[in-house]
């Protein structure tokens, strides 16, 4: 983690290089959600292999670009594409977007995924607002020695996704009149979809999703303190009684149907948010 400082500092130079401008929001997409990138009022758009230390986008449906802009009148960055463990690669280097958001001034990370649902009241293309999370990845990206400028050894994760966004995530709902549902996001490491007694599993260790993302970038946010939104496109049904098969294009093609949703979570949660 000591040369995490020097990495963020030279990834840092080459955005505000391009764009000199101090974001308030990060986004990361996930599986199939690209196309919300295209809401966003582009200022600037930098590819992953233009910035130091990033490591390349493998994963169906991820794009690999940093888009910079405004978003509901706010300054934004998206990182259309994210880093995933079963890649290759390390929990730091997955999680270096997270800590390059932080470097540029960014208050509040939106994290979104793709993800099977395992609660029975969940259905294809619904949305889930991630109020908590278990991670069975078996991996931390702070394990190691500590910076200390960069966060504390011992992070506290007793509300890793911040209750008054959630708040601000379901009025947005309520009001543009579309269910949102609540619930527990479980991180396996993937890169296999999970077998039936997975999801059995999952579904008594009291998660309503699972996925291979996204529990390394919010663990990284709260390291450094940002606050966190999160975000599960339910993109297939985990039934361990009736099983089905799926594939990466079914995931990204499901995930699709639920932009419109996103876009306007998002953008009612931008409006909210309060300036500090």
């Amino acid at each position: 983690m000591l040369k995490l400082a020097a990495q963020i500092e030279s990834a840092v130079q080459v955005v505000h290089d391009r764009w000199p401008v101090t974001p308030r929001v990060g986004i990361v997409l996930g599986s199939g959600l690209r196309g919300l990138a295209d809401q966003i009022d582009i200022e600037c758009e930098i590819g992953y292999a233009d910035i130091p230390h990033f490591p390349q986008v493998t994963a169906l449906g991820h794009a690999g670009r940093l888009v910079c802009g405004c978003l509901a009148g706010e300054p934004v960055v998206v990182f259309q594409g994210r880093f995933h463990l079963y890649e290759g690669y390390s929990p730091q280097q997955a999680t270096l977007p997270v800590r390059l958001l932080k470097a540029l001034g960014a208050r509040m990370l939106v994290v979104s995924n793709a993800a099977g649902g395992l609660n029975p009241h969940y259905a294809v293309g619904d949305v889930m607002l991630i109020q908590d999370q278990i991670n069975l990845m078996f991996r931390n990206p702070l394990v190691g020695v500590n910076d200390d400028a960069l966060g504390p050894r011992f992070p506290d994760m007793s509300a890793p996704y911040d209750p008054h966004l959630q708040e601000f995530a379901v009025e947005t709902a309520r009001r543009e009149g579309f269910l949102l549902h609540r619930g527990v996001y479980m991180a396996l490491l993937g890169p296999t979809y999970e077998t039936r007694a997975e999801y059995r599993m999952v579904r008594i260790l009291g998660g309503d999703a699972v996925g291979m993302s996204t529990v390394p970038e919010v663990i990284v946010a709260r390291h450094v303190g940002l606050d966190v939104l999160g975000l599960s496109t339910i993109t297939n049904i985990g039934s361990p009684d009736a099983p089905r098969q799926i594939t990466g294009h079914i995931v990204n093609a499901a995930a699709a149907t639920a932009a419109s949703k996103l876009s306007a979570i998002i953008r009612g949660v931008i409006r909210h948010f309060p300036d500090k």
